[in-house]
């Protein structure tokens, strides 16, 4: 039985997740209706899935699997053994900033004020100039990890890209500002992973933002 991701498709995370899952072949299904059975936003039935009322959550078989990490590790090993999964100091370094640093500054901090589902406007200037600061901070710093090489970590596509694909997806997509025009290799970078296999199919535009 093919495993369900529970989340909405738009979802940032959810996005990561399917395209970490694509890349190694499996084209796995999400929604918020795990066996047909529609599942209210933070109900009993999300609590029990998630004790957090959250997003992602893997469904495969009898096992419930919560948060993205620990969703793309057992991916991972259902691929391949344990024992041919190599440990890379850098990737994992870049996957744990993405999912804290940069999914505070680019997604929990500024693209849910400015385009989520229930947008929070900013209250004052200040505070949208803060955020907007944020931003171009990490992107300068994700801008000096890229570099010259196709992909963040290296010569090949690893979880790394798959999560930070979606954050710069949204951002690029706002009408304003233009945030990738001051940053053409990020913009490039985009593009590369828009035009893989696994980017054509979820990286695409979608009626609501994120989540």
């Amino acid at each position: 039985m093919t495993p369900y991701l529970f989340g909405p498709a738009f979802s940032t995370l959810v996005r990561s997740v399917r395209l970490h899952a694509l890349e190694g072949g499996l084209d796995l299904p999400c929604g918020l209706a795990p066996a047909g059975q529609a599942i209210a936003w933070r109900s009993e039935a999300h609590l029990a899935l998630h004790p957090f009322g959250q997003v992602p959550v893997l469904l495969d078989g009898e096992r419930r699997i919560f948060e993205t990490l620990a969703i793309c590790r057992h991916l991972d090993r259902q691929r391949r053994p344990a024992r041919e999964l190599s440990a890379d100091p850098e990737q994992d370094t870049w996957v744990s900033a993405l999912l804290t640093t940069v999914d505070t500054r680019l997604v929990r901090r500024y693209l849910l004020r400015v385009a989520g589902p229930r947008p929070d406007p900013f209250r004052t200037r200040e505070e949208q100039q803060h955020a907007s600061a944020e931003v171009s901070a990490t992107l300068a710093v994700l801008d000096r990890q890229l570099g010259e090489r196709d992909f963040l970590c290296g010569p090949d596509f690893g979880l790394p890209d798959a999560l930070l694909a979606p954050m710069l997806d949204y951002l690029e997509r706002l009408p304003e500002p233009r945030w990738l025009t001051a940053w053409p290799r990020l913009a490039a970078y985009l593009e590369r992973l828009r035009q893989r296999p696994s980017g054509q199919a979820i990286l695409v535009p979608t009626d609501v933002a994120l989540r």
